[in-house]
């Protein structure tokens, strides 16, 4: 459903897999920000692994992650973050009720009485109607403010290849 959206020329562009992944780490920690999700991400070695990103590796820019949602319209963008929320739970990696965390031993003094169930904190819709707010500024915030002579490429095309 993406890849009509992605050029073969210009930068790279972050894999729609990892974006979606970015996304979905965003809805189930209750975090609406694209800022704060990459913070988040960048400091659990968890989401890393499941991001596919090593320790040393740079995470995309908090900005990469508003560029490429705008890159998808809405509908396609909900569509696929759906179905990839949906293909989760199938499998049994999201529950809604339970989240578990592979991690070092290490000493505690902590009772398993005292663990809490952590489950995001609004439903589904409701978090895509905060992203779509948040799209929809970027959106705004991306118009083109240059003059009209200098959004046209008046090189020629030898100039280009060169």
């Amino acid at each position: 459903l993406t890849q009509k959206f992605y050029g073969d020329s210009g930068q790279k562009s972050i894999d729609p897999v990892v974006f979606f992944k970015i996304c979905l780490v965003g809805y189930l920690e209750n975090i609406t920000t694209d800022r704060g999700v990459m913070n988040h991400c960048a400091m659990r070695l968890d989401i890393l692994y499941f991001l596919g990103y090593d320790v040393d590796e740079e995470l995309p820019w908090h900005s990469t992650i508003s560029r490429t949602r705008q890159l998808f319209p809405e509908d396609i963008f909900e569509e696929v973050f759906t179905k990839v929320l949906k293909l989760c739970i199938e499998i049994g990696l999201v529950t809604g009720h339970t989240q578990a965390i592979d991690s070092a031993p290490v000493k505690a003094n902590a009772s398993m009485d005292s663990l809490e169930i952590k489950v995001p904190a609004e439903d589904l819709e409701e978090h895509l109607s905060k992203v779509r707010v948040q799209s929809s500024r970027d959106r705004k915030a991306k118009g083109n403010k240059a003059p009209e002579k200098q959004q046209k490429i008046t090189a020629s095309k030898k100039e280009l290849q060169e």
